[in-house]
């Protein structure tokens, strides 16, 4: 299709809402489009329908079909109401809604709750924004049949996002993610109910926020530790966004005492303008943080994501520099310690176990494994460690994570929780520093004991049309013509997950890999030990690389030269798939 066919469809596609019900100041931002001379920015706007995936919703927020705007969250409401009054048919039907600091996150959410309450479906709507897990906890805790989170997470500050969510407080999984998407699609502008009823829509507030931190305060395990080191100095900074207050709240409940703000990141601004990017995975977005800590002489730096999920920590090195761990090793450092601690206090039953994502590293398995805890591999996203929950009610769940910077220490929530995070691992510091360690002096302690692993992601970004074909051809590429060979070392194992397949390309031979569901990712593993997994996001314009290299760690005071060695791999790695 060239590109005066796409701009007819697009023209077309645009008239229709000039010409429907849709209001002025909608309206009037489409004609600014259409006479603008460059149509860059119309064309992205209607070139197709902004969909209701599998997560919900995620765009840029501005008129149009592939745009997030009251029209395209007004949608997809009336879709996922349409199924809960048909799939709950005959029962009460509830619904928890929150929102982050993002523009226009207090109006979708309004609108949101206008639009169930018009369909029948009582409203729970916090009074204030809120983080992501704290809404999942309210699910569960209210009975509700679902729930929808107006957020963009980490996403640049012109996104925003929808989430839809289960009863048992989870993202929404087969078979109802693919039925909500047809009702969905099922529904034009004219078939959504805008008109709220105020008697079915109920305002949360300060209740709920004390049940669900003082149930975060269950899963604390060295309260001794904490007491000892209560003075403990922690930085804190919610970069503009929802655990503003909950994240304190939450470690003073801990019993800390010594909680550092950022002042100027304690400003709820949807604009984030104390950073270029509001996600803790980059290390721009913690500066300010650390700067503080090194004024202070902290002894950890915490920061979450916009709606609470996310986590980034930084800790000294040995060399006394501030350094980030990444969230491979967050994760490692999670479940290391949940289950140490659960083996020290006699917590293990014979029956546990903990889930991490298929890209997030190897080494989590290998703690798990030494320590007779189960590991499931789950795609990537908490829907899917909140679906092996679901399936194994009678095991006991430990923790879950992934390397985005995301954990889950309790099943209380169904989502990453930062609040949780923050409050464990600072718990984690409190009793590392109890033994004169840090976080840093745990990281080295694991890699000698189980294994030296070094991590790295790095992403290509696509924008538009043009950009979405060329990642598909880019996974096509990789996928048909798969190397045979990289950085020197013969790969000796595939896994597709289109096909649900483990190849070996040397003898041919394909086993099946057990998932339920299918899912665009490739792994490459290498006879050396490294392990490389391609993916496009399912949220950004992006197609994500992970790259994993093993070395063994015998002695601490090799650290640094083992870590110079896997980084030149890694190198060498990128470097042989002409990544650079």
């Amino acid at each position: 299709m060239n590109q005066s066919d796409i701009l007819g469809i697009v023209s077309a596609k645009a008239n229709e809402w000039l010409n429907g019900n849709y209001d002025k100041d909608t309206k009037n931002s489409i004609s600014e489009l259409m006479e603008n001379e460059d149509q860059t920015d119309l064309i992205d706007s209607f070139y197709k329908d902004l969909e209701f995936g599998t997560g919900g919703l995620r765009g840029k927020m501005g008129p149009g079909t592939n745009r997030m705007n009251i029209y395209t969250v007004g949608a997809a409401t009336q879709g996922l109401a349409n199924y809960l009054n048909e799939y709950f048919a005959g029962e009460e039907i509830s619904i928890c809604i929150g929102y982050d600091c993002r523009n226009n996150s207090k109006l979708y959410s309004d609108t949101v709750a206008d639009i169930f309450s018009a369909n029948g479906i009582k409203a729970y709507i916090f009074d204030d924004l809120r983080p992501t897990p704290e809404m999942s906890f309210a699910i569960r805790q209210l009975g509700c049949k679902s729930g929808v989170i107006i957020t963009a997470s980490h996403n640049p500050k012109e996104y925003n996002g929808y989430k839809a969510y289960w009863d048992d407080g989870s993202q929404i999984v087969t078979p109802h993610d693919k039925n909500i998407i047809d009702a969905v699609k099922a529904v034009t502008v004219d078939k959504i109910k805008f008109e709220g009823n105020p008697e079915l829509i109920e305002v949360l507030g300060a209740e709920m926020d004390k049940l669900y931190l003082d149930t975060v305060k269950t899963l604390s395990l060295s309260p001794e530790s904490i007491q000892n080191q209560k003075d403990l100095k922690i930085v804190f900074t919610p970069i503009h966004g929802t655990t503003v207050k909950l994240v304190p709240d939450s470690l003073k409940n801990y019993g800390f005492e010594n909680i550092i703000h950022i002042p100027e990141q304690d400003v709820i601004d949807g604009n984030f303008p104390t950073v270029w990017s509001a996600n803790p995975e980059e290390p721009e977005a913690l500066k300010m943080a650390i700067n503080k800590a090194k004024e202070v002489d902290a002894d950890l730096v915490m920061a979450c994501d916009p709606d609470g999920d996310r986590l980034g920590i930084a800790v000294t090195n040995d060399k006394g520099e501030w350094e980030i761990i990444n969230g491979n090793q967050t994760a490692l450092i999670f479940t290391y310690y949940l289950i140490r601690r659960r083996r020290e206090l006699g917590l293990l039953t014979g029956n546990d176990y903990v889930v991490k994502t298929i890209v997030t590293t190897e080494l989590f398995k290998d703690v798990a494994v030494k320590n007779n805890v189960e590991c499931f591999d789950a795609y990537t996203g908490f829907k899917w460690i909140a679906d092996v929950i679901r399936k194994n009610p009678d095991k006991n769940y430990i923790g879950g994570g992934e390397e985005s910077f995301g954990y889950m220490p309790g099943d209380f929530t169904r989502d990453k929780d930062a609040v949780s995070s923050c409050s464990i691992m600072a718990e984690i510091a409190a009793w590392a520093k109890d033994q004169g360690k840090n976080l840093f002096d745990i990281l080295k302690e694991i890699y000698v004991e189980y294994g030296f692993s070094r991590e790295k992601m790095i992403y290509i970004v696509r924008e538009g049309l043009s950009g979405a074909q060329e990642i598909e051809d880019m996974m096509h590429n990789f996928r048909f013509n798969r190397p045979k060979m990289i950085n020197n070392s013969p790969v000796v194992l595939v896994k597709d997950y289109t096909v649900r397949k483990a190849i070996n390309p040397i003898s041919g031979e394909e086993t099946d890999l057990h998932f339920e569901t299918t899912a665009d990712v490739l792994q490459f593993f290498l006879e050396d030990g490294s392990k490389i997994s391609v993916r496009p996001s399912g949220t950004e314009p992006k197609i994500k690389f992970y790259f994993e290299v093993r070395e063994k760690l015998s002695q601490i005071e090799d650290f640094y030269k083992i870590e110079a060695l896997a980084d030149k791999k890694i190198d060498g790695i990128i470097r042989s798939l002409e990544l650079n």
